[in-house]
């Protein structure tokens, strides 16, 4: 895989996600199945799903399994269950409790197709899919990454930067907390698919710091772009409503720092994300090709 350009290399994880994705959470044919999924309630997991994207954050577990061994295969379970974590994240935050979003990469929203009581359930079942899946793993570092990915999207992790995403709207502009926001609602969610990686390829503690460094920075990176993408981008390009952070006072980088030292911060951040991927040599190339690919217009 090493001596792969980037985008077969890319093609080649986004398949193996893809087929892991389908056989983890296949269709229902059958309305209440005795032991399976309701087919409703499948239909709705499947929808928000398989609906395309970067898989950016399943590719870096993979990527960073890859830096010390080749047979990614054994990490795919966790691989699809992170994106169902992740994809869980973006049906619940698209309700009209929360960001209330009609679109999401340029279709309805899970709610608006399946209706709101649907959608909660089914972000739930993704999540607690996602578990079952890695518990039911033979790996021998299982519970060390599932820690990994427990403590960056729970409480302490993603759903802490969500509740100071919702409990700061419309207050004062506060740098603190609008790291504190960044950090947890968006980096920790990639940095546990760097550390979930690293630690199913039995990496050691100075390899997981180095990767936590990487994590967060792109982490960072992403999130300040997808700030500025709000302020700057086209609602048919990114396939979701545009200028809507603005409209419901939302605590963002533009917002407190303005565009031009937003888009300064996001390049240092990409640049401290890079020096890190470097200090893998040169199988940390392929990380470095990954932010750099994510930031792409």
């Amino acid at each position: 895989i090493l001596l792969m350009k980037f985008d077969q290399q890319y093609a080649i994880y986004l398949a193996a996600i893809e087929k892991a994705l389908e056989h983890f959470l296949p269709e229902v044919q059958e309305s209440w199945p005795e032991k399976g999924i309701p087919k409703r309630l499948n239909q709705a997991m499947r929808y928000s799903l398989l609906a395309g994207g970067k898989r950016l954050r399943p590719a870096l577990l993979l990527a960073s399994y890859c830096l010390l061994r080749d047979d990614f295969e054994v990490a795919l379970p966790f691989a699809a269950a992170l994106e169902m974590i992740h994809t869980y994240s973006l049906i619940h935050d698209d309700l009209p409790g929360m960001d209330d979003d009609d679109l999401r990469r340029g279709k309805p929203t899970n709610h608006k197709t399946y209706g709101e009581a649907t959608a909660i359930l089914s972000g739930d079942a993704l999540l607690n899919l996602a578990f079952e899946i890695m518990a039911d793993c033979e790996h021998p570092r299982t519970i060390k990454a599932m820690r990994q990915i427990a403590c960056r999207t729970g409480a302490r992790g993603m759903i802490a930067g969500q509740m100071g995403d919702i409990c700061m709207e419309g207050q004062e502009p506060d740098e603190k907390m609008l790291h504190y926001i960044h950090q947890h609602k968006t980096s920790d969610l990639i940095t546990c698919a760097v550390l979930a990686g690293l630690t199913l390829a039995d990496s050691n503690e100075k390899q997981l710091e180095i990767g936590q460094r990487f994590g967060y920075h792109l982490g960072m990176a992403f999130q300040i772009h997808d700030d500025l993408s709000d302020v700057m981008g086209n609602q048919n390009i990114m396939g979701k409503r545009v200028n809507k952070d603005a409209e419901i006072g939302k605590m963002t980088w533009p917002s407190v720092f303005g565009i031009e030292e937003s888009q300064c911060a996001a390049a240092i951040h990409l640049q401290k994300a890079t020096q890190s991927a470097n200090l893998f040599g040169l199988k940390g190339r392929f990380l470095i090709q990954i932010a750099e690919h994510t930031f792409k217009k």
